[in-house]
């Protein structure tokens, strides 16, 4: 039976990726800081087989001790603080366990295997923000990187590290640069789950508006449920590459508010929406659209689930749980 060991097991990542590997038989253990982490219940509900060990990005000593213990086949770097609006606030933090965290765990891998890197086979999850102030459109693996924020500058101190890894030490070390991928298990500080979720309130009567930034930015949408296959298989394969993981179709937030507020039955969200300065982003990355035909074609790999029908069902789920909300606010 392969064994898995997955940073950031408590996101929508490592949410569908643990339910995914579970599904193919691996046995499946989970980074997690400190046992009282409040998502430490949902991975418990929802993939109950999973073993959680405690680890932290930040502290080499641990991410080597979950090595130890887990023995994993594989290893999933999930693991981040990956809200691009906050980073700027917690720019030191950011670097430390975005980009840092990275060179640690590799090094955990290196330490733990005595310099036989190529017994665990390893996945970074890079990012399109890397691409920042993007140099050609649809952006594939050899788009040069001009990172944004202090985000998209420690994914890719995390990204070359790993190609870096790769090189010196014969490890098998890849990154997926996935373009934005969203689900009801997004966080609600992100737009795409800040839309939704309002909308819904907007349709229960819980609220009146919803306060965004630049309604003009433009994003490669997929389906976060999609896009941990592509994972999987990069690591199923004969040689360590990178892939771009992306729709290969832009949407902009004004399309997405189109799509959220059609599915409640409102045509003119205008009245709805409040544009906040204090969600404009100093550096803006204003377009986004990944070219996935190395993906496509290596590992076989196309998207399932359109942008409309993500944003309705991110909308559905919405509704059902603000319902239930307002009904048991206690439960």
């Amino acid at each position: 039976m392969p064994r898995a060991l997955v940073t950031g097991i408590t996101g929508q990542d490592g949410l569908y990726l643990g339910e995914l590997l579970v599904a193919k038989g691996y046995d499946v253990y989970g980074v997690v800081r400190g046992q009282n982490n409040p998502k430490v219940r949902t991975v418990e509900r929802l993939i109950p087989s999973v073993e959680l060990l405690e680890g932290d990005l930040t502290d080499l000593p641990s991410l080597i001790g979950a090595i130890e213990i887990a023995q994993p086949d594989e290893i999933y770097n999930l693991g981040a603080l990956s809200f691009v609006g906050l980073s700027w606030r917690q720019a030191e933090l950011t670097a430390d366990v975005t980009g840092m965290g990275v060179l640690r765990i590799l090094e955990a891998i290196r330490i733990a295997t005595q310099g036989d890197m190529s017994r665990i086979r390893f996945y970074q999850a890079s990012s399109s923000e890397m691409f920042g102030k993007v140099r050609e459109s649809p952006q594939t693996e050899s788009t040069p990187f001009h990172p944004r924020s202090p985000y998209g500058a420690a994914k890719t101190f995390g990204h070359y590290i790993t190609v870096n890894y790769r090189e010196s030490y014969d490890a098998f070390a890849c990154s997926g640069i996935l373009f934005n991928h969203e689900s009801p298990r997004r966080g609600h500080e992100f737009v795409t789950r800040k839309v939704t979720r309002g909308v819904a309130r907007v349709a229960l009567g819980l609220q009146e508006t919803i306060a965004l930034g630049n309604l003009e930015s433009k994003r490669d949408w997929g389906f976060a449920g999609d896009y941990v296959h592509a994972m999987w298989q990069m690591l199923q394969q004969d040689e360590p590459e990178d892939y771009v993981v992306a729709t290969g179709e832009t949407h902009s937030i004004s399309e997405l508010l189109d799509i959220a507020f059609a599915r409640i039955g409102v045509t003119d969200w205008t009245k709805h929406v409040e544009v906040d300065q204090r969600f404009v982003r100093p550096a803006e990355v204003d377009y986004l659209c990944g070219d996935a035909t190395k993906a496509r074609e290596k590992l076989d790999w196309t998207p399932k689930v359109s942008f409309t029908d993500l944003i309705e069902m991110m909308v559905d789920a919405d509704l059902e749980r603000e319902r239930k909300l307002s009904e048991n606010p206690e439960g």
